[in-house]
Order: structure tokens, then sequence, then C-alpha cells
């Protein structure tokens, strides 16, 4: 595997065209932060008696009738995200940043801000930023969340403050966390799909770390590599909807380890390559 890596990745650095170097993450990556992962099942909402899971209450039709609710949830995550770290793996991402600078993109499906905060730049958050709200009328443009906002605890509700900072100043509507929701579509604006996709194309190398592709763009970006020669990387610990995509192609590595290791030894044979 570690001769495979260092062939491919020493072809795309020498390359003049489509050389660029790209990490696609999901929530894989973020576990060792101690985030579950949104559709696991330690990703259950509990209120009240009631028992939901994300592809039910993580809607814009769910938001419509039940926005406190989710707003309830969404500050629990939000206190989740500020008390967890980035971990290793975050950090060897930054260190592979720094040195292949603007060859080098991320693109995450994570809305935890652990890249950010761990000191990637070259970043497209293609599900969205809980760190913004816009109106759920669609009234005005994107703002961040107001900072006297804090994160709550599972079973702590809002206040009266919280809802008068999440009411739409236009038009009286509730705010809503900038986010994808299951049943919405990517946009340029708020996800960068084309942003994502012209990446793709010119991608020599595409690492998918942590994410099984059960959304869309995450595997067009895969389709889109693969389409004008790069080679994919899967680094998943099983195999996913990205394995389906790339069993047949020859354009692959496919690395079952954790995701620390192998971006590890990636940074690593980088670092050798650079250095010849």
């Amino acid at each position: 595997m570690k001769e495979q890596l260092s062939e491919i990745i020493r072809q795309v650095y020498n390359k003049k065209n489509r050389n660029l170097f790209t990490f696609l993450t999901g929530a894989g990556i973020s576990a060792d932060s101690g985030i579950p992962t949104y559709r696991g099942v330690d990703g259950i909402w509990v209120k009240g008696t009631k028992f939901h899971k994300p592809e039910e209450f993580g809607t814009y039709k769910y938001f419509k009738e039940n926005p406190e609710e989710v707003w309830q949830y969404s500050l629990f995550r939000k206190k989740m995200f500020e008390n967890a770290n980035p971990n290793e793996s975050h950090h060897e991402i930054v260190a592979i940043e720094s040195l292949l600078q603007d060859r080098f993109h991320l693109i995450t499906q994570n809305i935890d801000n652990l890249h950010r905060r761990a000191g990637t730049k070259r970043i497209y958050e293609i599900h969205g930023k809980t760190r913004e709200i816009k109106c759920s009328n669609g009234c005005k443009e994107i703002e961040n969340l107001p900072a006297e906002i804090e994160g709550k605890d599972i079973d702590e509700d809002l206040t009266e403050r919280d809802v008068q900072l999440l009411k739409c100043k236009e038009c009286g509507s509730w705010m809503r966390p900038n986010i994808l929701w299951f049943d919405e579509r990517y946009d340029e604006k708020t996800h960068k799909i084309f942003s994502a996709l012209k990446i793709a194309k010119n991608s020599g190398i595409l690492f998918i770390v942590g994410t099984s592709g059960a959304t869309n763009l995450p595997m067009a970006i895969a389709e889109t590599t693969l389409k004008y020669g790069g080679t994919i990387v899967d680094i998943n610990t099983e195999d996913n909807l990205f394995t389906v995509l790339i069993k047949d192609k020859k354009n692959k590595i496919i690395i079952r380890q954790t995701s620390t290791q192998t971006l590890k030894t990636i940074r690593e044979l980088l670092q050798n390559i650079i250095a010849e």
C-alpha cells in the first residue's frame, strides 16, 4: 500500500495539469474527538417521549412544524462541538496543507468546525455551517449565529431571549441553521456545489476519509475525479458506497486503516517527495 501511495503521490506532484491534492472528509474523522456520527445509533434525538431519527427531524419540513425542537437539538450539537477538540487526523491534514499550499483543498461534509479550529484554510464546508443562520422564509442574507445564544444541554429548553434572537428582523419568521437538511438540494451559495466539482475535475488524487458516500455531492465529487483521470484513495475502516463506485477502476487505492495512521503516512511521503 505504501509503495502504491508513494508512486501516485509522486506522479500527481510532478504533473502540470489536474494536479490538485483534494481531501474529502466526513463524520468518521471527528469520531476521535468524541462527536458521534449523525446517522449512527447515538445520533437519535429524544425529546420528551418522542424518539426521532435524523432523516425525520433533519428536514426543512420538520423544522417548519417544530422549529423550537429543531433549534434545541441544534444548540445541543453546538455545545457538543464547542466542547470537542480537533484530533490528530485534523492536525495531520493541516500539516499536509502547509506542504502543498495552493495545490491542497479540503472538502468536508462536517459541520463541527474542527477542521477550521485545527487551522485548515483551503476548505469547502459543503453541508453548511452551524455557526451561521438564515431566514427560513428566505428573505435575508446569511448571518452569524448571535454570540449571545449559547449551546444547550440535551434537556434544556430555549429561553425567551433565544426565541427573540432567532426570529427574522425583516419578516418575523424563524431563522434556521445554515446547513443542508435531508429534503434540500445543494447550491453554490451555501454548499459550494460548483466550486467543489471544479476542484474535483482538477484533482490528480482524491483522498476520501471517514465518509461512506451516503449523500449526492460527495459521490458526484468522486465520479468527477474519476471521469477526468484522477485517482481515488478510499480511507475508511469499512467498505462503503465509494468502494462500490471504484471497485472496477484501475486508478484507485483502498486502505482499511484508521485515518490518523494513513494521513501520517501521506504526510511523510509528501515530505520525502518534496525534498527530493
